[in-house]
């Protein structure tokens, strides 16, 4: 169980890593930034994407932790 925990964590970190920043539409906005709007599209569909498996990742730490210490305690 402990090596799956450890391969959840790194692929957590790998699906954060991945995501785009909050902030880069507003500076994308006051840079003027060269996105058309089907490459904005792209990019929200792909955030969407990697959103949801961190979301599923993340869940399923919690979940194999509770058992570990189920199981440990």
């Amino acid at each position: 169980i402990g090596a799956f925990l450890l391969a959840l964590a790194l692929i957590i970190s790998v699906l954060v890593i991945l995501q785009s920043g909050k902030d880069s539409k507003l500076s994308g906005t006051i840079a003027g930034g060269t996105e058309t709007f089907f490459g904005k599209s792209k990019i929200h569909t792909r955030d969407k994407k990697l959103s949801l498996w961190t979301g599923i990742c993340s869940a399923l730490f919690a979940i194999t932790v509770i058992v570990m210490y189920v199981i440990a305690g």
